[in-house]
């Protein structure tokens, strides 16, 4: 399946198209129902440990399944003001972690500073990264700038075969991450007894929730040390959410109503309680708030009026807030859980 074949024009990219279609009635029970059921709603954050940043839906790729709907064409980036605005609130609250991601987050020209002022401030920082992004001749030293900061690396790799990975990313693209990645394995990414941190993650290919996590990690181990000789520190499975690209491919090859009903019938509370949009906050491109990634592409925004953008951000209001839900939580909340950080149960 070629890599463009989801096209900007698809009638679904509006937010508001695919809030209608997750919205419509179906035969299973609605998610907020379904946590009224188990006693969890509503549900309310219980603190702030990760600032997640969207700086941008530019990207040197189109993957299938991308829920940010991120490709060469789009433009929407994070400006310098938006930007400080985020590292202030950073040297104002006590978040320990920065996750900044995108798009390709390393093409934003902003990147790099909020990188080293979030360092300087001694927090966390994790990159997410596409590896592909590595190999531009304009990011030549882009792989040696995050390690020189210790940024944690977290990079997408579909699966440990070429013929998975392209047909999910692009023709090439699983060449051009063992290259990436083996750059990231010289400079001590994922090497035992090095600070810096490489972490993998597993995105499935189809309409199906992702294996056990830690069995697929001991595969993923075996395949890419014997193949390519590449190591790393973790994995992560991350299950694929009824947005934006996905859910164009869901309809297109007539999974939607199946797929929908595999997440509902995987519902499970414990995932639910561990959710990750109970400990972070998701900053736009803009500088709008949400909960999670996953609501800001379908910019459904916070159920607080009062602190809906970076500059009005308030730790005290924001990490006790009611977390806005709809039935593409489904996804973060079947089997084991998916969460940015992998599994959650």
């Amino acid at each position: 399946m070629g890599a463009t074949l989801f096209a900007r024009a698809d009638p679904l990219a509006s937010a508001e198209e695919q809030r209608r279609r997750l919205g419509a009635a179906a035969p299973w029970v609605p998610f907020v129902q379904r946590m009224g059921e188990s006693a969890m709603a509503p549900l309310r954050a219980i603190g702030v440990d990760v600032l997640q940043i969207n700086v941008g839906k530019f990207c040197n790729q189109t993957c299938r399944h991308c829920h940010v709907d991120a490709g060469p064409e789009r433009r929407e980036q994070m400006s310098e003001e938006t930007a400080r605005l985020c590292v202030d609130v950073l040297a104002k609250n006590p978040i320990p972690t920065v996750d900044i991601t995108g798009g390709a987050p390393e093409l934003n020209a902003n990147f790099r500073w909020i990188v080293e002022q979030a360092r300087a401030l001694g927090r966390r920082v994790i990159d997410r990264c596409n590896l592909s992004v590595l190999l531009l001749k304009p990011q030549a030293d882009l792989a040696g700038f995050l390690a020189h900061h210790g940024v944690e690396v977290v990079a997408s790799l579909p699966h440990y075969l070429a013929s998975t990975t392209d047909a999910q990313r692009g023709a090439g693209a699983f060449a051009r991450s063992i290259e990436a990645l083996q750059l990231l394995n010289r400079l001590g990414y994922g090497v035992e007894g090095s600070s810096l941190v490489l972490t993998l993650v597993h995105n499935p290919a189809g309409a199906f929730l992702p294996p056990r996590q830690d069995a697929l990690e001991a595969q993923y181990r075996r395949q890419l040390g014997r193949r390519h000789g590449i190591v790393f520190n973790r994995l992560y499975t991350i299950t694929n959410l009824p947005i934006s690209r996905f859910l164009q491919f869901l309809i297109e090859s007539g999974n939607y109503e199946d797929y929908m009903q595999t997440l509902a019938n995987s519902f499970n509370p414990s995932a639910a309680s561990a959710a990750m949009c109970r400990r972070m906050i998701s900053v736009g491109w803009d500088g709008s708030l949400y909960d999670c990634d996953f609501n800001q592409m379908l910019e459904t925004p916070l159920r607080t009026g009062a602190c809906r953008h970076i500059r009005d951000f308030d730790l005290s209001e924001l990490q006790t807030r009611q977390i806005a839900m709809a039935n593409h939580c489904y996804g973060c909340t079947a089997g084991a859980g998916s969460s940015c950080g992998g599994a959650t149960t």
